[in-house]
């Protein structure tokens, strides 16, 4: 599906400045700008997905953020109905899009044609079993024997998602994704996917940094009120970096100053795993992480203008 309103994708790993850069591509180009975090598309998980606030989107209209309650699984199905059709909408309308998020799979499913076969219960249930059976990293470690690209988009700590692949591999025969898209499987060809990259040591010390910021702005207090929301009702939203681990504090198995190191070593390897993700994919233009807003805005405008 083409049009003549620019499409646009900025991904890349966590902290590389990914929202700032789509804001200041969305004010040159009278954008909106349609979210791909799977956990910023939870209510009230805010502190703890670095979601901007009102007054950070600059006036900006913001989709698919605070769309579903914490207390229910978001699925990748899901997201891809929703997704594409905010696409469309803006795009029927003529506003440019841009796509903005870290979650790799997320913006394959908008832009690719990834099928989701329904379930199997007597597969899911026994799958289940064996997770809790042998454990959270012996099965994903399984996943990563028969489906390196799913394994890498999906942490060993969100089982109910890496029970998910598991199923859809046995069910289908076939991988839960591909490595890269066929040509002619892509929903919309014309889309420009600008990627940010920052150097390991750098992206660490922002890394750090963040952290410290969230529990300085109240990360805490936000997961004692998610609890009572009804976030341990779910699987996925429990198992985000951070909520997991100061939910794993308040049940007394380590503590706040653990909670926060853990976070910051999980980023990391998040990072890590959204790097090789992303890498993958020979349609992403990179620019440096490392240069100024301007720099980067004016960097990305050239490609899209290119293009």
């Amino acid at each position: 599906m083409s049009s003549s309103s620019p499409l646009i994708v900025i991904c890349g790993a966590t902290a590389t400045g990914k929202s700032d850069l789509a804001i200041a591509l969305a004010q040159k180009l009278g954008a909106e700008i349609i979210n791909a975090d799977s956990m910023q598309v939870y209510q009230g998980m805010d502190i703890g997905t670095a979601k901007l606030t009102h007054e950070e989107r600059a006036g900006i209209p913001h989709h698919l953020l605070d769309i579903h309650p914490v207390n229910l699984d978001m699925t990748v199905a899901k997201y891809q109905e929703i997704a594409r059709a905010e696409v469309d909408r803006l795009r029927a309308a003529n506003i440019p899009a841009i796509i903005v998020g870290g979650t790799g799979l997320y913006i394959k499913s908008i832009l690719d044609d990834l099928n989701f076969p329904d379930t199997d219960p007597i597969i899911r249930q026994r799958i289940t079993d064996e997770a809790e059976e042998i454990g959270n990293e012996a099965i994903h470690a399984r996943l990563a024997t028969l489906d390196p690209v799913a394994a890498l988009a999906i942490p060993f700590e969100n089982v109910r998602r890496v029970i998910r692949a598991l199923e859809v591999i046995e069910i289908t025969g076939q991988p839960y994704t591909t490595n890269l898209p066929r040509k002619d499987s892509t929903r919309y060809p014309d889309a420009i996917q600008i990627g940010l990259a920052m150097d390991r040591e750098a992206l660490g010390d922002r890394i750090n940094a963040r952290v410290d910021r969230m529990w300085e702005l109240g990360f805490v207090d936000e997961v004692e009120e998610l609890i009572n929301h009804g976030i341990l009702e779910a699987k996925t939203a429990q198992a985000a970096i951070g909520y997991a681990q100061i939910i794993a504090m308040k049940h007394g198995s380590i503590s706040e100053e653990e909670a926060r190191e853990d976070t910051k070593r999980a980023t990391r390897q998040y990072v890590r795993r959204q790097e090789t993700w992303f890498s993958r994919d020979e349609r992403i233009t990179w620019l440096s992480a490392h240069s100024t807003t301007p720099a980067r805005t004016d960097a990305a405008l050239a490609s899209i203008i290119q293009r």
